[in-house]
């Protein structure tokens, strides 16, 4: 990342105009995080949904709180003086620092600006169908997630062994069952993860939210929540697809082991793919002032 990369010219937002945004942010996170609050107060877990707030461990207060992004000045924003990676802009007025972050969190700022250019210069793959989920259960005894397989065990092992995995996501790719490890065409690791991510995959539109969180101040708290809900659509389809009964959560299942179920799967699995580019590109925009280069996430890449 250049210094050129992070001077950009930045807006100004007056206090009426920041906090109205701040307060209607504000709303609108307390809305999306409503149901997953309520349940926590009361002890409850779901199965689908606490994974948004478990496996990305960011708590609800973090996504009540608005940000302007990189370089746009707040006025009158004394209270915001101490608050990380913001910096003075004369007055009262602050303004958060991509250099500041930069030079803070040199590694993270990479390694996150790899993640998204590299994964937003690739075509996507939609070939794969969700099968990691039914992977993490290839012949076990014991199983990850609480609920009962919507097939035998017998039956969801054949799905399995008719398919050609094609995980390219190491954080999915690490939780394949020993016996399904050798199945998958590639072997991800942590440290070939930004070399193998593309936008096809159901994780990487997902991990956005966690690349939007991971930048704080630098990401617009509409893009953090835009996040958000991306992550929190593309959940609800790895779980329909995954082997697991969820009826009783209401969860439909989308039956990946047919032809029919397949189509439904890449329709939505594209749809996904375009949402994820173009979050990339405005997250770039945001935070270096650039867009990602050429983005063409949402190409054909690897024929189903």
């Amino acid at each position: 990342m250049t210094e050129a990369a992070v001077l950009h010219t930045p807006a100004t937002l007056r206090r009426e105009q920041w906090t109205a945004r701040a307060e209607e942010h504000r709303h609108r996170a307390e809305e999306l995080t409503r149901e997953h609050r309520a349940r926590a107060a009361r002890g409850e877990k779901h199965p689908v949904w606490d994974f948004l707030f478990t496996y990305y461990s960011y708590k609800p207060s973090r996504l009540h709180r608005w940000h302007p992004g990189a370089g746009v000045v707040l006025e009158d924003a004394a209270e915001r003086a101490g608050w990380r990676w913001y910096s003075p802009a004369g007055g009262d007025a602050v303004v958060p620092d991509a250099a500041a972050f930069a030079a803070d969190k040199r590694e993270l700022a990479s390694l996150v600006e790899r993640m998204l250019r590299r994964t937003a210069s690739r075509p996507g793959q939609f070939g794969c169908f969700g099968l990691h989920e039914w992977a993490m259960v290839y012949r076990a005894g014991d199983h990850r997630h609480p609920a009962p397989l919507r097939l035998s065990q017998a039956g969801t092992d054949a799905v399995v062994e008719s398919h050609d995995l094609r995980c390219t996501h190491f954080d999915a790719f690490r939780f394949f069952t020993t016996d399904a490890v050798p199945r998958n065409r590639l072997a991800p690791t942590r440290d070939t993860q930004p070399a193998l991510e593309q936008p096809g995959c159901l994780h990487a539109g997902m991990d956005l939210y966690k690349w939007a969180m991971k930048l704080g101040p630098l990401i617009p708290g509409e893009l953090l929540l835009d996040a958000f809900e991306l992550a929190r659509d593309i959940r609800l389809l790895d779980m329909e697809a995954a082997p697991y009964d969820l009826s009783a959560w209401g969860v439909r299942p989308v039956r990946i082991e047919t032809a029919e179920g397949k189509a439904e799967y890449v329709r939505r699995q594209r749809g996904f793919a375009e949402r994820g580019s173009a979050l990339r590109e405005r997250m770039l925009c945001a935070w270096l002032g650039e867009p990602a280069p050429g983005a063409p996430g949402i190409a054909e890449g690897e024929k189903e």
